[in-house]
């Protein structure tokens, strides 16, 4: 059955995510040039996340179509998750200040 409620959440959690990628793509360039305090391996992580994620949300939403869910909410839900993670991580270490 069409929840607009649903669809609307669903709307804003896919904003706010693709705000926070956003900032996390532009902390990861920033640490690349020199400017923002990144760690050692980040360019790595930066690569195997994704992998992690996605089969993360695949699972999730596998899982949701099994059991008559929303499926687009479950497989955002660890896509999310990861964003969130990562500003929080990144935007702590902060700039360099020389």
């Amino acid at each position: 059955m069409f929840n607009p409620s649903a669809l609307l959440r669903l709307q804003m959690q896919m904003a706010i995510m693709t705000m926070e990628a956003s900032a996390v793509i532009w902390m990861r360039m920033m640490g690349m040039a020199g400017t923002w305090n990144v760690a050692a391996g980040e360019n790595g992580r930066m690569v195997r996340e994704k992998q992690r994620a996605f089969a993360k949300a695949a699972q999730e939403a596998s899982v949701a179509a099994m059991q008559g869910r929303n499926v687009g909410a479950a497989a955002l839900r660890p896509l999310r998750r990861k964003t969130r993670s990562n500003v929080v991580r990144l935007a702590r270490r902060g700039p360099k200040l020389r």
